[in-house]
């Protein structure tokens, strides 16, 4: 834009302004910038190696119990997950009650931790175990899919070929593991149950209480009841985040974010 000269000043005197003001300015030279920037990189150096050095949080490790995740073969051939409002005439003819097929509850959860902050930093893993005990490995890089058709597509996939890969197949993003959940965690590792019937603590002060050590939280995937203290003979302590019954989603919400607020992630 074109500038405009103080009222009572003309060109001429504009122009001579102009060149003492560059005259009188510092100039930078060439060195000057290279050592700036040298000098800067040097900065950035001494900060990633300070990190380096920073000893990493333990790790985290949540199993999802009991999760309904069965496969039935439809009337035309396809293969589906069993859900309790869909396939209310299988479950009627062997005697199963159709509120517990609920693998949307699943759904929920998975998508909960994934999208967590905690698992964003490296420092959260993931396991599942179905009603008919079998264990499921995620690895932190999978995507969980947003739509439950999706997602159970994928899940019957993993059932019937025990693994998934990535689209290139370098990497095994879900597959079947060999069962205790034990032979899969540190040696160190403590574990905890979640249930409302447990321990009463707010979220902030469970996260505070936490051993330095590596932990596993056992959380239902399952519509009513908790997680079982003898299928989990590591588990210490029944603990709950609030007074009244919460969805494993919402639970999940509350302990993971206490966690990352007490570790500084955001």
């Amino acid at each position: 834009c074109k500038r405009i000269a103080p009222r009572g000043e003309n060109a001429r005197a504009l122009v001579h302004r102009r060149a003492v003001e560059r005259s009188t300015a510092t100039p930078v030279s060439l060195c000057e910038r290279f050592l700036a920037a040298r000098s800067t990189k040097a900065a950035m150096a001494a900060i990633e190696d300070a990190a380096a050095d920073t000893p990493q949080p333990p790790l985290v490790t949540v199993l999802l119990d009991l999760a309904s995740l069965e496969i039935v073969k439809t009337r035309k051939g396809e293969f589906q997950l069993l859900e309790g409002d869909v396939h209310r005439g299988v479950l009627k003819k062997h005697g199963r009650d159709p509120s517990e097929c609920r693998p949307d509850i699943s759904h929920q959860e998975l998508m909960a931790l994934f999208d967590s902050p905690l698992n964003k930093a490296g420092q959260l893993k993931v396991y599942l175990r179905t009603r008919q005990n079998v264990l499921i490995e995620f690895h932190e890089k999978v995507r969980i899919p947003r739509t439950y058709k999706r997602f159970a597509g994928l899940m019957v996939q993993l059932l019937h070929k025990l693994k998934v890969r990535a689209a290139d197949g370098r990497e095994t993003l879900i597959k079947v593991v060999k069962n205790p959940i034990t032979r899969h965690l540190p040696a160190d590792c403590v574990c905890y149950g979640f249930s409302v019937q447990g321990d009463r603590y707010t979220p902030q002060a469970f996260a505070a209480a936490l051993p330095a050590k590596p932990v596993c939280f056992v959380i239902g995937a399952m519509a009513a009841g908790h997680v079982d203290r003898d299928d989990h003979e590591t588990m210490i302590e029944y603990v709950s985040l609030s007074n009244y019954p919460l969805s494993g989603a919402t639970a999940i919400n509350r302990l993971l974010g206490a966690i990352e607020a007490h570790r500084g992630i955001s």
